[in-house]
């Protein structure tokens, strides 16, 4: 089949990649100049300088079997693209949970990190490991209903605040009490209840579009019509002869082309505008474009009903007076930090231990509120107060939509909008949220549904 993927995020450079594999031609088309959609490199000016960073300071965990394996195939060196370190949620000041550097099965791991978590009474410790045995009695399952917070019911602030308030908006960028318990249980078992190394740390040692968006283009090169970036897709028709792509390129109209399957791969806002701009040829039947709204009708209205979470990444820079931050970087790559109204950041990054540039840090607000002068301000003063370390603000980046939010009773649309017309995305109905394993996974599934 030929084929046109639309949007080259994580999840369109993953159903590209496997519907090559499939035997499909695929074009893949980006109205970026950048691939990685909202996971990718940054390249800006700071002070005249030249600085490139990532729109958002993503990590990937152990479990991500299906991202690891992306990788591997086209041909992306994990180990040394990547830090992998046991799971670390660990504050400033030394608190908090570490697990062993020891291949044991996961459950064993996270026996031993909590048991020797540090600066938690016994209380504490005890609360968290018959909370996780229950989870384990029901087979990590529970009401559609119900939320962290209430799922939590009855463990100790200091677990509460030192291990699942942190995975939770990490993991689903949506505070505990309005995230699906199901969907938390669901990475929870994953990562903790799985194989030995699931729950470790997967710290990216470059840019997120060098991690796997510009290995997936190099191979779709390699083996058909080259991917076009700085390309928008405007509008779809769908004919006898198939669908129909209307595109763009630098605000000039190019010549339409036709496909016989279509992959929608951009944000939900935009794959709704063009599933609704979707017209037939004059010569086509007037019922035909009826019987296409009424099937697309439903995706619709459950794409427009996401609500969206927001989330910041603030770059600092040390301040040295002798000109060397080496000395000032963080205990290690990542450190947890106490957060709250003022003081937003839930981590921080010392980009100079994974291949950046010496003293640079990178706090992440998930689900973050307030505008660009309000986060900043609030996390220099945090990070200067809980890291003890003189800090000037390089940029801040803030994802309005980075995520949907990830609620109780949530209906996410499906991967089949109609015959031949698919979606992918880490919205699309999967038992992931909005993560990076998540986005893939869906890219895969909408791949496979093609044959």
């Amino acid at each position: 089949m030929k084929v046109a993927v639309v949007g080259a995020g994580w999840a369109g450079c993953a159903a590209a990649v496997e519907a090559t594999q499939r035997g499909h031609q695929v074009t893949l088309f980006e109205s970026a100049r950048i691939a990685g959609g909202r996971a990718r490199r940054v390249e800006t000016t700071v002070a005249g300088e030249p600085l490139q960073i990532d729109n958002g300071q993503h990590i990937l965990i152990g479990a991500y079997a299906e991202t690891l394996r992306l990788m591997n195939r086209l041909g992306v060196d994990t180990d040394t693209s990547l830090l992998r370190i046991p799971l670390r949620l660990q504050f400033p000041n030394g608190d908090g949970l570490h697990f062993p550097n020891c291949r044991v099965p996961a459950a064993v791991q996270a026996l031993i990190g909590i048991l020797s978590a540090r600066g938690w009474a016994w209380q504490d410790k005890w609360s968290l490991l018959r909370l996780a045995r229950r989870w384990q009695a029901s087979g990590f399952e529970c009401p559609a209903n119900m939320s962290v917070a209430a799922l939590c019911e009855g463990l100790s602030p200091r677990a509460m605040a030192g291990l699942i308030e942190p995975l939770c908006v990490s993991a689903l960028n949506t505070p505990a009490e309005r995230a699906s318990a199901q969907v938390f249980l669901r990475i929870m078992q994953d990562a903790l209840f799985s194989h030995a190394g699931a729950s470790d740390l997967l710290l990216p040692r470059t840019d997120l579009s060098a991690l796997l968006p510009d290995a997936a283009l190099r191979w779709l090169t390699q083996r058909g019509p080259a991917p076009r970036l700085g390309v928008r897709v405007e509008s779809l028709t769908l004919g006898s002869e198939g669908w129909r792509i209307g595109v763009r390129n630098s605000d000039v109209q190019c010549r339409a082309e036709t496909f016989d399957a279509v992959i929608l791969a951009c944000p939900p806002t935009e794959a709704v505008r063009l599933v609704e701009t979707v017209t037939m040829p004059a010569t086509d039947a007037a019922q035909s474009n009826d019987t296409f709204k009424a099937e697309t009708a439903n995706w619709i209205t459950l794409a427009n009903s996401l609500k969206y979470e927001a989330l910041a990444t603030v770059y600092t820079q040390v301040i040295s007076s002798t000109q060397d931050a080496t000395t000032a970087s963080l205990s290690q790559p990542m450190l947890a930090l106490p957060s709250s109204p003022d003081e937003p950041a839930q981590f921080v990054f010392d980009r100079g231990q994974l291949g950046g540039p010496s003293g640079q840090l990178a706090f992440v607000v998930s689900a973050s509120q307030g505008d660009t002068a309000q986060i900043s301000a609030q996390v220099l003063a945090q990070g200067q107060r809980r890291l003890g370390l003189p800090l000037e603000l390089l940029q801040t980046i803030i994802e309005k939509r980075a995520t949907f939010a990830c609620t109780p009773n949530l209906q996410r649309p499906g991967a089949q909008i109609a015959p031949g017309l698919l979606a992918c995305g880490d919205y699309i109905a999967g038992p992931y949220p909005a993560t990076l394993e998540g986005a893939v996974r869906s890219g895969l599934h909408a791949a496979q549904l093609l044959d």
